[in-house]
């Protein structure tokens, strides 16, 4: 598998991924979750995998046990205390590679308004572009961690003085991500992109200059200054303007000598 395919910023696809716990009830058997809404980004160097980074969230509300009582229950503030912390997060700060498509990655998890260390190992189950053209690599992994570290502290004794629910938790990860597109070198500095900005630039210059030096209309505008040079507008003498009243009457006298050359002798 060539890892330099995993260079990039990759985004999880939350509905082929899941984020899941299993937890020991009453000393007996195993009860298993997921959470229905997470989202993350995932920049990965394969040159440096120590530049490496991801975050992803998760909505602790989106609980799922197939017990809607039971994810109420862990939904209150005997648990999760959604209302007051609805987000689980987890943030790396470095990655290393262990093993052939083996990884450990380390950063905090925050839960219930408490942020601790955290270590995962996971595993790099391939790297495959999908009928749609989406490159897409899967990650797995599991920690066991001990609850109470965040505060979950809920539970009951049992008769045999055991717990109705564990206190370890394995914190379960099986991770889709899809590449995203490499932007093109035009669409952000190239050639093309900065001629037409510069032509841009060159008009809005012609037409500021053409304002300025009165190479425009020659309006003047309400109060009274020139527009296209900034002089005043000379309107008070009189000397250079024809009063209203002596156009109305030129225009008439032209009329009336129109109607007189139309009238018969």
């Amino acid at each position: 598998m060539d890892l330099a395919q995993l260079g990039g910023i990759w985004k999880i696809d939350p509905g082929h991924s899941r984020i899941g716990f299993s937890a020991k009830h009453a000393m007996v058997t195993k009860v298993r979750g997921s959470f229905n809404s997470i989202v993350g980004e995932v920049e990965l160097d394969p040159q440096h995998w120590a530049n490496s980074s991801a975050r992803v969230v998760v909505d602790l509300a989106s609980i799922d046990t197939r017990n809607e009582q039971r994810d109420e229950h862990l939904r209150s503030s005997d648990f999760f205390d959604v209302e007051n912390h609805p987000e689980m997060v987890f943030e790396s700060d470095d990655l290393e590679e262990i093993g052939e498509q083996q990884f450990i990655v380390r950063g905090t998890l925050s839960i219930h308004g408490i942020t601790r260390a955290l270590s995962v190992p996971l595993e790099l189950t391939g790297i495959e572009t999908d009928p749609f053209g989406n490159v897409r690599a899967g990650l797995e992994g599991s920690r066991r961690i001990d609850r109470r570290d965040w505060g979950v502290e809920w539970n009951t004794p049992l008769d045999s003085g055991g717990l109705l629910v564990s206190e370890k938790i394995s914190l379960e990860f099986e991770l889709s991500l899809i590449k995203e597109p490499t932007p093109e070198p035009d669409a952000v500095t190239g050639d093309e992109g900065e001629r037409d900005a510069s032509t841009v630039g060159e008009s809005e210059d012609d037409t500021a200059t053409d304002v300025a030096d009165g190479a425009g209309t020659g309006i003047a505008d309400d109060t009274g200054t020139d527009v296209t040079d900034g002089e005043p507008a000379e309107i008070g003498d009189g000397t250079d303007q024809v009063p209203a009243s002596d156009d109305a009457e030129e225009r008439a006298g032209e009329t009336a000598d129109a109607h007189s050359v139309n009238r018969p002798g």
